[in-house]
């Protein structure tokens, strides 16, 4: 699977996790040069807290496009060590 936003390539992995149709990849295969940290957490029941990462490509932001939970819940804790995308970026084979 591969992780393009604004033309460039963000993350590529064959070990992706399909939960809730979100593709999670090992944050060893995101190109951490594009990630900056980001104050925003937001709360799923099942998964627990979840904190973000934006996205800056060419000197465009796109805010919060990148999740990850630091420490999942006992149910969800096979993404841990993962980031799942949005906002705009597209997840392909």
């Amino acid at each position: 699977m591969k992780a393009i936003w604004n033309g460039q390539l963000i993350a590529e992995s064959e070990d992706t996790l399909l939960i809730e149709n979100n593709h999670y990849f090992p944050l060893e295969s995101v190109n951490s040069e594009f990630l900056t940290d980001s104050a925003t957490h937001t709360h799923c029941p099942w998964k627990g807290q979840a904190s973000y990462y934006s996205l800056v490509v060419d000197g465009k932001t796109n805010t919060d496009a990148v999740w990850y939970y630091a420490e999942p819940s006992a149910l969800a804790k096979g993404i841990k060590g993962r980031v799942a995308f949005w906002k705009g970026v597209q997840v392909i084979e």
